[in-house]
């Protein structure tokens, strides 16, 4: 047998040919990134592959300099190294120095160099967040005048309350002047003193919507005094104007159901609270009345006016006892007067005239009682029942004749 030789030595002489080979020593391969694992020493093995084949990649931990963003699953991306054998496993694979985006990729690149850059600015925080007004009369709409987006945004809108006024600033929302013409209506409709704004248009791809992540329409959003909604595409697109935006709504009509209450339901829940109010002022009203009552109770126990009442009801009473016990007591002293009248009677001068007895004085007034104290010539008075009868003593003794 002739030229026999041993797996190392083919291995060797492949690695030996393709290291000669001047354009595969430094070569730019396009692909999407696959398999791709970060290793412990730091060292990154992927794949790149397209719609025809695969081909393995490794970037050693000394070359990570040249790779400015991290390497995940699905990326397209444009790497320049050099391809060589793995004479262990006799496998040749692409020895990988820089990385770099592929398209999108790079726009992805440079959408997350400005997100951080204006991050860093504070230009994200939340304190710098407005609070989006829950009840509002105008609302501004920066969009194109035509598309789905500004007609899902006035259909919700109208039907939510169809008395809020939408003002729209028809503005170029993708292609060259995009970021101009956002910029110039966001600073109109503040302006026009809108209560609200809403930026944003439809879904696209990255490029489509790439005016929203141009610093310019970030700060001028950043700027505005009104509150801002941002509505750029569908729920999974995310933009710079998201970030700085006062609230990000995921679709246009989201944004408008986010800025503009419903009517309806504003009105049922005012009747609502004003029979919940009209109740709780029924109850209260009544509580105070009880209380009011119970107080009036207290005062009316407690005022003078009571007390001059119980008073003067006192007096009547003592009154009433005093006029029953002088009754009583002139009952008692009229029956006794009248015991004694008659006592008295018995004893009267004048009930004895009455009997034919009569009272004889001189006109000293001294009461005659014997023939003693008088002589012939003395002038007496005589009493009698019906009268005076006067007297000229013409003789006295025991016996007269």
């Amino acid at each position: 047998m002739k030229n026999v030789y041993t797996v190392r030595q083919v291995n060797s002489y492949i690695k030996n040919m393709f290291t000669q080979d001047f354009m595969l020593s430094r070569i730019y391969v396009k692909g999407e990134v696959s398999n791709c694992k970060y290793h412990t020493s730091g060292h990154i093995y992927f794949s790149l592959k397209d719609e025809s084949g695969t081909i393995a990649c490794v970037m050693f931990a000394g070359h990570r300099a040249g790779l400015s963003f991290r390497l995940q699953e699905g990326q397209q991306v444009i790497v320049l190294g050099s391809v060589s054998v793995y004479e262990r496993s006799g496998q040749y694979q692409l020895y990988a120095r820089e990385i770099m985006l592929d398209g999108a990729g790079a726009l992805y690149e440079k959408f997350e160099a400005l997100k951080k850059e204006l991050s860093e600015m504070g230009m994200f925080a939340q304190e710098y967040k407005q609070p989006i007004p829950k009840y509002i009369h105008t609302l501004g709409v920066v969009t194109a005048p035509t598309g789905a987006a500004v007609r899902d945004i006035i259909n919700i809108a109208g039907r939510r309350n169809p008395y809020v006024q939408i003002i729209l600033y028809p503005a170029q929302v993708q292609g060259e002047g995009a970021v101009e013409s956002i910029v110039r209506g966001i600073c109109a409709l503040e302006k026009k003193h809108v209560d609200v704004m809403i930026v944003g248009r439809g879904g696209g791809s990255i490029e489509d919507l790439w005016a929203f992540n141009e610093e310019p329409v970030a700060r001028a959003i950043f700027d505005c005094s009104v509150p801002v909604i941002s509505a750029v595409g569908h729920e999974t697109d995310t933009t710079i104007a998201d970030f700085v935006a006062d609230l990000r709504a995921p679709t246009p009509s989201a944004a408008a159901e986010l800025a503009v209450y419903d009517y309806r339901e504003a009105k049922e829940r005012i009747y609502s609270y004003q029979d919940i109010l009209q109740r709780q002022v029924s109850s209260k009203i009544s509580e105070m009345r009880t209380i009011l009552e119970r107080l009036q109770l207290r005062l009316n126990y407690a005022h003078p006016k009571q007390k001059l009442n119980e008073s003067r009801q006192y007096a009547a009473d003592l009154e009433t006892r005093i006029r029953q016990l002088m009754n009583s007591r002139l009952d008692r002293e009229k029956h006794r007067l009248a015991l004694c009248a008659e006592r008295m009677k018995g004893l009267s001068p004048l009930e004895k005239l009455s009997h034919g007895y009569s009272y004889v004085q001189n006109l000293k007034g001294e009461n005659i009682r014997s023939i003693r104290q008088v002589g012939e010539g003395t002038e007496l008075e005589i009493y009698v029942s019906d009268g005076r009868i006067r007297a000229l003593v013409t003789g006295a003794g025991e016996e007269i004749r």
